[in-house]
């Protein structure tokens, strides 16, 4: 019997690799030593947090805050990876990756750094004397919040799937029929964008980094001159 692994295409498979290498800390170490010596120094802070190092903006990929998180991206690399691989090539594709990555993180730190000045009159606030204490609860949030996870990646790697594959049909939880790849990725963008806006209360996903990963991802694929292709029509 072929093993699943087998037809992997060879950025994809390292990229599995590293993040699944990267996950091991987590599941070695205590909680408070996870955060004190990985994700302090390796997870994305906002760029006027004194945690903030420049490296992040790449190693927060790499980094996951538990098994859910972890096992939801490297599915949805490991199902859409090697097909949008095998159709634009390995390089493109290792591009499209890492840039959909960084530009998440861009349009997340635009989102917070509007926020930090809706609420200072700065970007930087964090020498501000601040005697509000709901600003200080929402700044510490944005200072201290880490950004981590291959998220923004992953969804720029879906929509270059959707705008490849349109009528691709996929399967989807709770869905009892196929779904065209051109209605359904719409819609988890849709459903980013509200979460997003928003802001519930306890919600500490970075729904901005996600859009902002889809974004890039929508424009590489329009800036390379990419169509779709033919099949699964």
């Amino acid at each position: 019997m072929q093993s699943p692994f087998s037809n992997l295409s060879p950025v994809v498979k390292n990229l599995l690799i590293i993040n699944l290498l990267c996950f091991i800390p987590f599941v070695a170490l205590s909680a408070d030593q996870y955060d004190n010596l990985i994700v302090s120094h390796f997870a994305l802070f906002y760029f006027d947090s004194p945690l903030f190092k420049p490296w992040q903006i790449i190693t927060y990929m790499f980094l996951h805050g538990g098994w859910s998180h972890i096992l939801f991206n490297m599915f949805a690399l490991f199902s859409f990876g090697p097909i949008v691989e095998y159709s634009i090539g390995s390089k493109r594709f290792f591009n499209l990756y890492f840039i959909c990555g960084i530009g998440a993180v861009v349009l997340q730190m635009l989102v917070q750094a509007y926020e930090v000045h809706s609420m200072t009159g700065s970007f930087m606030a964090a020498h501000l004397p601040i005697s509000d204490p709901g600003v200080m609860v929402k700044l510490q949030g944005i200072y201290d919040g880490p950004i981590l996870g291959a998220s923004g990646a992953i969804f720029g790697l879906l929509i270059a799937f959707g705008m490849l594959y349109p009528n691709m049909e996929l399967m989807i939880l709770f869905i009892p029929v196929p779904v065209k790849a051109k209605y359904i990725i719409p819609v988890y963008v849709i459903i980013e964008l509200f979460l997003g806006v928003s802001q519930f209360q306890g919600d500490n996903v970075a729904h901005f980094a996600h859009l902002g990963g889809a974004l890039i991802g929508f424009i590489m694929v329009k800036a390379w001159g990419l169509t779709k292709t033919n099949n699964f029509r």
